[in-house]
């Protein structure tokens, strides 16, 4: 079968050296929308993502895109025991934990593993962990993801577990607003994701969308960023971990609206489509923030 659960599970996928300065930091700031609001190039607040300097912070979640930022290819799926290719393939969760706030500038080391695949009958999930450490061999950062492969279930696997995040029954600490902007998917390709789906019209109407989507990082950079200005201050560093789960689709030119809840010491979110004839569709779901 394409997918083999006793070769996948386990496997190493490889190791990737890799190196990021400040304009790495800056394109991808760009890329999840910082710095487009009216006044925004003159706000220090803003300027923390936009501007080189002694105050650049970074989003905790540039580290889930760092190791493959330079890449110029459509990302490949060569995985143990994995026999798939990229137009059955849909991200469908990501996570990041930091040990401490991400430099403007490094090199580092990741190491990534299949840690799982489940059968959910019509389709197959396959996990991966990867862990980056700094030359000296220190932990910087940990990602956890997964993929959602079409038509590849129904072996009699493990259907595996999810837990949810709940949202709670009062109204949001925050409720905020971006707008996708119709260029958006095509800038951030540039931060290392190439698959056609974002760019190519053809491409995207033979996966099965009218028109090409916005990367499901580029709505979870958005959303980690909006709810870092909204509720924390635009203090990045206070950011910890972040995950979600890629629950529909953006076209650029939409509205996401964020709405974020203080829970149990962390940020709990909803993101959706806001406006047109798309209202309410989901975008994130099961969304958390872990705060220092």
């Amino acid at each position: 079968m394409p997918i083999d659960p006793t070769v996948a599970i386990g496997s190493p996928v490889g190791e990737v050296e890799f190196s990021w300065n400040q304009s790495d930091v800056l394109l991808y700031h760009l890329g999840i929308g910082a710095g487009s609001r009216e006044g925004d190039n003159l706000s220090p607040d803003a300027l923390r993502y936009t501007l080189d300097g002694p105050a650049l912070q970074v989003l905790p979640s540039f580290g889930v895109v760092a190791p493959t930022f330079h890449m110029t290819d459509p990302p490949p799926l060569d995985l143990p025991g994995c026999d798939i290719n990229l137009a059955q393939v849909v991200h469908g969760s990501q996570a990041i934990s930091v040990s401490a706030p991400l430099p403007t500038s490094g090199s580092a080391t990741i190491r990534t593993t299949l840690t799982d695949v489940w059968d959910k009958g019509k389709a197959a999930v396959i996990w991966q962990e990867g862990v980056a450490t700094s030359p000296a061999g220190e932990e910087l950062w940990r990602v956890r993801s997964s993929i959602f492969v079409k038509g590849e279930g129904g072996w009699g696997g493990d259907r595996g577990s999810s837990q949810a995040v709940e949202i709670p029954d009062r109204a949001a600490d925050c409720d905020v607003a971006y707008d996708v902007t119709p260029q958006q998917a095509l800038l951030y390709r540039l931060c290392g994701d190439r698959n056609p789906l974002h760019a190519d019209p053809d491409f995207a109407k033979a996966a099965g969308f009218p028109a090409p989507i916005l990367h499901g990082l580029c709505s979870y950079g958005i959303v980690l960023r909006e709810l870092t200005d909204a509720l924390l201050g635009g203090d990045a560093t206070r950011v910890t971990g972040f995950g979600a789960r890629f629950a529909g689709v953006v076209f650029p030119g939409e509205t996401i609206r964020v709405q974020g809840w203080h829970e149990d010491g962390r940020l709990v979110a909803s993101a959706t489509v806001a406006g047109g004839p798309r209202d309410g569709s989901p975008v994130l779901a099961d969304c958390w923030v872990d705060l220092a």
